[in-house]
């Protein structure tokens, strides 16, 4: 993490050559291949500290974060071995997020804030101490305690006036509050940082990222996922300008959730996939938060033997047990979809009655994701006193917390039990109840998921047909396979012919599939196409696989072809 007071490692009196000065400038312009070629140059003349600190920027914003650390670190002992102690700890603060953040590897980020801490102390480096009080915040699992250091963090901003420290400090102290449940209050400080961030206030680029992520992630932990979609679409410009501020893992993993929920599933799959390539050397929480969300995503397009395949390994892991469970019960196995429900409930039970610090938002709403889910494997059991008791649970979950998208999931799982009771009228006030939420927040899968299930329960034959088709509809536009194949079945059985018409979009590629197809055409290699838009090779491989997939063309050479025989007609309109 970048911060206010950096630009002190590069104003040393060392001698800067042209490539030095050059790398620089092209930081400040955000032109991140420029940058590393100057950095790399400089290194290749002598290795300097700031050099190294300067390639390791570069990566960073590239998205190589193995090798920014290695450069950062590198950097860091330079800095020390000349006393420069100032700089050594902005190092350290950059290496902490890297680690903690980037490649989720908790102990190593840890030995890295320890390390600023002592160097600050030590070294009476007062105006640094704010920036050591934000990452005790970010790193602490206590909201309450997060909250006091972020408050801490930004009366130490403003004394030393480091905007960038106050922005971070404002956004951190935004995401404890959003997490005790305080989310009007939380969420208000969250937008305040966006605001002045992405407003030009801040110095460094990075404290985009910072309040960018901090924003995704708390809306995404919470579902505020209207706020989320507004954010994302606010910052469009910065990331064409400088790339995906998303860069983090964590922030890919949650960023691909929300563009999921909303329907946004071409970007959603760009982001997931993103953040499981990043994220293959992080520790197996992080990694297996990122699987689980690309495996629902393909669980819901239908392909449920690739999203089977990404879980292997990661089935008894507790990030996965959602997935896993729907998984199972899309194979029509509810009673290990159940066992691994019931080990992940055991679970949250368990931190909740233990401690030591409170229960947080998020934690809540993953608690709701589990008993509906297991409502769902105990009514197709036939164990429907059991599915009740589950879906109260659910509603009291939903009082407690105050969350519309969890009163929404319990009034569904309770309109699931009514009907299988045979209380139709009660079920379809429920689920009545569920379907304004959804439409509410915006979450059209959740809205189609919801509409068939008011065809099976509806009094008449022209209302089930209506809720039917509805839900076939938005079926069909997101490309949810196997959900419409079942719509579809519905409306033949009442005599309605609903032949699948397949996922619109089939053939068509997206804006950034577009922009791949048109750098094939110029015959720019997989790397350059990367550098281009500011992607990673593995990123722009996924996209080159789907545009022919697309398009059935069968190699590059065809792809470009096409280009030039068909400018523009297969651009994306959305």
């Amino acid at each position: 993490m970048a911060t206010g007071s950096e630009t002190a490692a590069y104003d040393v009196a060392v001698p800067a050559g042209a490539p030095l000065l050059e790398g620089r400038a092209a930081l400040e312009r955000g032109e991140w291949v420029a940058a590393r070629t100057a950095f790399e140059t400089s290194l290749g003349e002598e290795e300097t500290a700031e050099a190294l600190l300067g390639l390791s920027d570069a990566l960073w914003w590239l998205g190589e974060t193995e090798g920014a650390v290695r450069c950062g670190e590198r950097a860091y002992a330079a800095f020390r071995r000349r006393a420069d102690l100032v700089s050594a700890a902005l190092a350290a603060v950059s290496l902490y997020f890297h680690n903690r953040v980037s490649l989720g590897n908790a102990a190593v980020a840890r030995g890295w804030l320890g390390r600023a801490a002592r160097l600050v102390e030590e070294a009476e480096l007062a105006p640094l101490a704010g920036w050591v009080l934000l990452m005790r915040a970010h790193d602490s699992g206590d909201p309450v305690q997060s909250e006091r250091w972020a408050r801490e963090a930004r009366e130490l901003a403003v004394r030393f006036d480091d905007v960038d420290l106050e922005l971070c400090a404002l956004s951190q102290l935004g995401v404890s509050l959003v997490e005790m449940g305080r989310i009007d209050e939380g969420g208000a400080l969250l937008d305040e940082a966006m605001v002045a961030s992405l407003g030009g206030e801040c110095e460094e680029l990075r404290t985009v990222v910072y309040t960018s992520c901090n924003m995704i992630s708390a809306c995404g932990e919470v579902a505020e996922l209207e706020r989320a979609t507004q954010w994302i679409r606010a910052s469009d410009d910065f990331a064409r300008r400088y790339g995906s501020p998303h860069l983090y893992t964590t922030c890919r993993t949650h960023y691909g959730a929300v563009l999921f929920a909303t329907g946004q599933w071409e970007e959603a799959e760009e982001q997931l996939t993103a953040a499981l390539e990043s994220g293959r050397t992080a520790e197996r929480a992080l990694y297996g938060q990122a699987l689980a969300r690309l495996a629902e995503l393909r669980l819901a397009q239908g392909r449920s033997d690739e999203a089977e395949r990404l879980l292997e390994g990661f089935e008894d892991h507790h990030t996965t047990a959602c997935a896993v469970a729907a998984v199972r019960l899309a194979r029509g196995d509810a009673t290990g979809a159940e066992t691994a429900l019931r080990r992940r409930l055991r679970d949250l039970d368990a931190h909740e009655r233990r401690g030591p610090y409170p229960v947080g938002a998020s934690a809540r709403l993953e608690e709701a994701a589990v008993l509906e889910l297991l409502s769902r494997a105990t009514l197709e059991q036939g164990n429907v006193d059991e599915a009740r008791g589950i879906a109260e649970r659910l509603l009291g979950l939903g009082e407690l917390a105050g969350c519309e998208a969890i009163a929404a999931v319990a009034a569904r799982a309770s309109g699931r039990v009514l009907a299988a009771s045979g209380e139709s009228e009660a079920a379809t006030a429920a689920l009545e109840q569920a379907l304004a939420v959804f439409a509410r927040l915006g979450l059209p899968l959740e809205m189609a998921r919801t509409h068939l299930l008011l065809a099976r329960v509806a009094p008449g034959r022209e209302t089930a047909v209506r809720e039917a088709r509805a839900a076939l509809d938005g079926f069909e536009q997101l490309g949810a396979g196997r959900d419409a194949d079942a719509a579809a079945a519905f409306l033949r059985s009442h005599g309605v012919k609903a032949a699948r018409s397949g996922p619109r979009g089939v053939g068509v590629l997206s804006r950034r599939e577009h922009e791949v197809l048109e750098l094939l055409a110029e015959g720019l290699t997989n790397r350059e196409i990367g550098e281009r838009l500011y992607l990673t090779r593995k990123t722009v491989e996924h996209h080159v696989r789907s545009v022919l997939r697309k398009l059935g063309l069968r190699s590059r050479a065809e792809a470009a072809a096409y280009a030039v025989r068909h400018p523009e007609r297969d651009s994306a309109t959305n």
